[in-house]
C-alpha cells in the first residue's frame, strides 16, 4: 500500500511525514503532539498510506496504523474542501478491505478494528479558525436529530500567527510551517530561483536543515508538482465561476430579466479574469503567464 505509484507527485508534507527516511520518526513526533503522549518506538508504526483516493493527481494524504488507530492525516495551502468528510470515508472503507480478508467479515466473530482518526492541516492565506470540525452529517439532504453514520474531520490551521498548541509541541511541523511561508514569500519575490532561495534560507536559519540539505533537488521538483496542483485548482474554481455566472443570466432570462443582461456578462467575465490574475500573482507567477493565462494586459495586472 506504501508503494506509490511515481508517476504521482508527492507532496513536500507526505514526503517528509510518509516517504522520507525520518519520516517515522516525524510522524511520531506529530501524533504525541496531537494526542498528549511520549511514544518513542517508531518499529509500531505500519504505513498504511493508499494509493490515489483522496486526490487523484497529487499525492497530499498520510495514512499510519499506530496505537490500535488509523490516523490519516492530509495538508491544504488552498481553501478547505468542505467534502473531505466524504472523500475520508472512501478512504477509511478502502483502508478496512485491505486490513481484512473478505472471509472474516462474515464471521461469527466480532472483528476488533482500528479507530480512525481524521486531520486536515491547514495553512493557506486565508482566515480560517483555529480548530474546526467537518462532518459528513453536514452533508445529509435530510436532517434527523440521530444519525447512521458519521465521520469528523478535523482541521487545524497550523499558520505560525494563529500560534495553535501542535506547533509548539511537534517541533518538524512548527519547521515545516516556517519553510512553507518561506517558499511562499521567495515565490512572490523571484519566480525563477525562488524555490531554491526559500531552501538556502531555510538551511541558513536551521529549518528542516538536515532534509533539505540531502533532499534539494527532490524538494524542489516536489514543490513544482505542488505549485502545478494549485494552479489547476485555480483554474478550475474561475472556470466554475464563469459557468455559474452564465447560468444565473441564463435564469434571469427565463424569469424576464432582459435589461442589463450584455453589461452584466461583460462585467462579471472581466470580475473573473481580475480574480484568476490576483491568485496567479499570489503564487509567484510571472505577469507575462499570467497575461497569457487570462488575456488582461501588464498594466491591469500589477494594479492588483
Amino acid at each position: 500500500m506504501s508503494t506509490a505509484n511515481r508517476k504521482y507527485k508527492d507532496s513536500v508534507f507526505v514526503d517528509l511525514f510518509s516517504e522520507d527516511e525520518k519520516a517515522k520518526e516525524n510522524f511520531l513526533s506529530l501524533y504525541n503532539a496531537l494526542h498528549n503522549t511520549a511514544l518513542k518506538n517508531t518499529e509500531q508504526l505500519n504505513n498504511i498510506r493508499l494509493d490515489q483516493v483522496l486526490y487523484m493527481t497529487f499525492y497530499n494524504d498520510v495514512s499510519y496504523l499506530v496505537d490500535n488507530k488509523i490516523i490519516v492525516l492530509a495538508e491544504h495551502q488552498s481553501t478547505i474542501n468542505p467534502n473531505m468528510p466524504l472523500r475520508c470515508l472512501e478512504y477509511i472503507s478502502r483502508l478496512y478491505e485491505t486490513l481484512f480478508e473478505s472471509k472474516e467479515k462474515y464471521s461469527r466473530k466480532l472483528l476488533n478494528i482500528p479507530t480512525p482518526e481524521f486531520y486536515v492541516f491547514y495553512n493557506g492565506e486565508e482566515t480560517y479558525p483555529s480548530d474546526k470540525t467537518l462532518k459528513l452529517s453536514d452533508a445529509f439532504i435530510e436532517k434527523t436529530t440521530e444519525t447512521n453514520i458519521e465521520l469528523t474531520v478535523k482541521v487545524i490551521n497550523i499558520n505560525r500567527n494563529n500560534r495553535h498548541p501542535v506547533l509548539e509541541n511537534c517541533k518538524t511541523m512548527q519547521e515545516y510551517t516556517v519553510f512553507v511561508e518561506t517558499v511562499r514569500r521567495w515565490k512572490k519575490t523571484d519566480s525563477q530561483n525562488g524555490f531554491q532561495k526559500a531552501i538556502e534560507e531555510c538551511i541558513q536559519n536551521n529549518i528542516l536543515r538536515d532534509y533539505l540539505n540531502r533532499k534539494t533537488k527532490e524538494v524542489i521538483n516536489m514543490l513544482l508538482a505542488e505549485y502545478d496542483y494549485e494552479t489547476d485548482i485555480a483554474v478550475q474554481r474561475a472556470e466554475e465561476r464563469e459557468i455559474a455566472f452564465a447560468e444565473g443570466i441564463e435564469r434571469g432570462i427565463e424569469r424576464g430579466i432582459e435589461q442589463g443582461i450584455e453589461q452584466g456578462i461583460e462585467q462579471g467575465s472581466y470580475q473573473t479574469k481580475l480574480e484568476t490574475a490576483k491568485n496567479l500573482k499570489e503564487m509567484g507567477f510571472a505577469v507575462e503567464a499570467i497575461t497569457k493565462a487570462t488575456g488582461l494586459n501588464i498594466e491591469e495586472i500589477n494594479t492588483l
